[in-house]
């Protein structure tokens, strides 16, 4: 069995950004599905890459997929690292692993030793897209609770990704998380991601200020690329501490492991090469005695249940994150859908991923761009006292 044909497809979902999908048929007729991570506006990237990545996997065995993805390292990227290559392998990859299950006529975490639980817990992201203050967050979340969850995660800070910020912003990080504990009670998990937003000083004196809500976590603090700063905010709070988002190798992740700089991990398996490499990271944090919690801003589809079988296999697993604004997008082409019952997910059964697209439908909603985000109305809000200035894309 030979990979014969390698075809990528945008997919419109009508919020947060266009999702893409990877299909993989083999010369005797099986065929697999992936999908990579994209960013809006940064998605065509991505599929340039699966195309170029194309006739190195063309002709090769979809079993030999840890020898393929080092070829691919070696030969294709030149042994240099970029998330373009790590999102558009892991397309590649996830679909050869739906082959391989569809092959042995089993769901994929029988391949993998076993599962490890019988359903996996989901917190729910995505839903606060398009707020505008702390009001309508708190309706928002209140329907999301209503859902059935019992976790959710969103960012309370407001305005532009900026390392500087005023008090005034702090301030209102901390009211938007004090009006969510009041309105949603005491069982429901609030997890917090800062986005890499701010210095330490500010990410750390916020998370004290937060500490009395009883926060789940507390995701990015600050930009990983230096994990010496997310080392001293972990260093001087009390809340878990969360990195692993824009980390892509084992190289990267040992380095969190030197430094203590994590109590929970959140790579993304359609950004960090796909399955494989994420069984890889978790084996590698489970002697430090730091959880998984994985990343997931991806379909309802591939994306979600490639993580659900990831989930369920590890020891080491905590929570997995689930965009609900794509739900219904993805319901109208994924077949079947995976079910979320009272914020847990019930194992696919079916071999391989257990899902399937139908390509006709998905064809109706073809990429189309998102519009450029306006921050005119953020500046009038929270006037720039004592704001330092950087290069920044903002009208103002």
């Amino acid at each position: 069995m030979k990979i014969a044909r390698i075809e990528t497809f945008f997919f419109h979902p009508g919020s947060g950004k266009n999702l893409l999908f990877c299909r993989i048929e083999t010369d005797d007729g099986l065929y697999g599905w992936g999908e990579s991570y994209v960013g809006v506006k940064k998605e065509k990237v991505v599929d340039d890459y699966i195309r170029a990545m194309a006739p190195y996997v063309i002709g090769r065995s979809p079993h030999n997929i840890r020898h393929t993805a080092q070829v691919m390292f070696d030969d294709f990227a030149i042994r240099r690292s970029s998330v373009d290559f790590f999102c558009a392998w892991s397309a590649i990859e996830l679909a050869m692993w739906d082959i391989v299950g569809k092959k042995a006529g089993q769901p994929l975490y029988n391949l993998l030793g076993g599962a490890s639980r019988e359903k996996v817990r989901v917190y729910a992201n995505g839903w606060w897209y398009g707020v505008t203050d702390i009001e309508s967050t708190v309706e928002r979340a209140l329907q999301v609770k209503e859902m059935g969850y019992t976790a959710l995660k969103w960012d309370p800070f407001p305005g532009p990704w900026r390392t500087f910020i005023t008090r005034e912003e702090e301030d209102y990080a901390v009211a938007n998380v004090k009006a969510m504990r009041e309105a949603l009670g005491p069982d429901m998990d609030l997890l917090i991601d800062a986005h890499r937003r701010v210095a330490p000083h500010h990410s750390i004196r916020v998370a004290k200020r937060l500490e009395e809500y009883g926060i789940f976590c507390y995701e990015e603090p600050c930009l990983s690329d230096n994990l010496d700063l997310v080392a001293e905010v972990r260093r001087a709070i009390s809340t878990p501490v969360v990195t692993g988002e824009t980390l892509y190798t084992k190289e990267d992740f040992a380095r969190v492991f030197e430094k203590r700089a994590a109590d929970i991990l959140n790579p993304d398996i359609c950004a960090v090469g796909g399955l494989q490499q994420m069984l890889d990271i978790a084996a590698m944090a489970q002697p430090h005695a730091i959880a998984i919690s994985p990343h997931n801003y991806n379909s309802t589809i591939v994306g979600l249940a490639a993580t659900v079988h990831f989930s369920a296999v590890i020891p080491n697993f905590l929570i997995a994150e689930c965009f609900i604004n794509l739900n219904e997008a993805c319901d109208e082409i994924g077949s079947p859908g995976l079910k979320v019952e009272d914020g847990w997910i019930d194992l696919p059964t079916a071999p391989g991923l257990g899902v399937d697209i139908d390509v006709e439908r998905m064809r109706k909603r073809p990429y189309k761009d998102f519009p450029h985000k306006d921050m005119r109305q953020y500046w009038e809000e929270f006037p720039r006292k004592n704001y330092v200035w950087g290069v920044a894309n903002v009208t103002r």
